[in-house]
């Protein structure tokens, strides 16, 4: 991918003083001490509610207590605000991100203001644009910055998100989040049903807010996890 900007001075290296010679590839250290092209686009991802932003909280949580520093992102988190929550109570600041952010431009801005930025927390990441995701690669291999994203594999229809999709073409390692989710029924839950008025729906934008009321006709939208037989009958349980 192509960026019209100079290209940058990688701020994550340690920049050589006057009487050093710039370090072999196989001797270079970031400055947070890991070896350079080292980092890696890693891909976590699976079903509502199996943990995703827990485990980006805590991902985020272990590499600072290391001394690392990083930056999180988001997309349509369930707050609607520039943060990303979880539905066991866990809360953290966040960058919120637009179609028109650059995930390049925020990290070299963020290493122009002199602050050190070892890697990239994305969570949502199924809800960010393909082109994003191509950023995210770009800063692993220009950048020597880690990106770990988080999201869901698929929408309301059991198709891929395209950015989940160009995450699974492109990621260094892809793994799927091992907490078990559920159906009603007590099988395993696979497929993130969008219910409408109280049915599974079949059609509709690929991206609604659940939990709420759509404007265009005032039908109530959750969301609920089945598993593949359920979710193909339609069928939501007992009521």
């Amino acid at each position: 991918m192509t960026d019209d900007a100079a290209a940058p001075t990688c701020l994550a290296r340690p920049l050589p003083g006057p009487d050093e010679q710039p370090a072999g590839c196989a001797a270079a250290r970031a400055v947070d001490g890991r070896p350079l092209h080292a980092a890696a686009l890693r891909f976590y991802w699976g079903p509502m509610d199996c943990g995703k932003s827990t485990m980006a909280l805590q991902m985020n949580y272990n590499h600072a207590r290391q001394g690392r520093r990083g930056l999180v992102t988001t997309r349509i988190d369930r707050s609607l605000g520039p943060q990303v929550t979880t539905r066991i109570g866990l809360a953290h600041e966040a960058i919120e991100v637009t179609d028109d952010l650059d995930l390049r431009i925020l990290v070299r801005d963020t290493w122009a203001e002199g602050v050190r930025v070892d890697y990239l927390i994305c969570d949502e990441a199924s809800f960010y644009s393909v082109a994003h995701v191509e950023q995210m690669a770009e800063l692993v291999d220009s950048y020597d910055v880690d990106v770990y994203a988080f999201g869901l594999a698929t929408d309301f229809r059991s198709c891929l998100f395209p950015a989940a999709q160009r995450l699974f073409e492109l990621a260094d390692s892809v793994a799927r989040i091992q907490v078990e989710v559920l159906c009603w029924c007590g099988r395993e839950g696979l497929l993130n049903a969008r219910v409408v008025d109280g049915r599974v729906a079949r059609e509709g934008a690929q991206v609604v807010i659940g939990d709420t009321v759509d404007t265009a006709d005032t039908a109530e939208v959750r969301y609920q996890v089945l598993c593949r037989r359920h979710y193909r009958a339609g069928d939501l349980g007992p009521r």
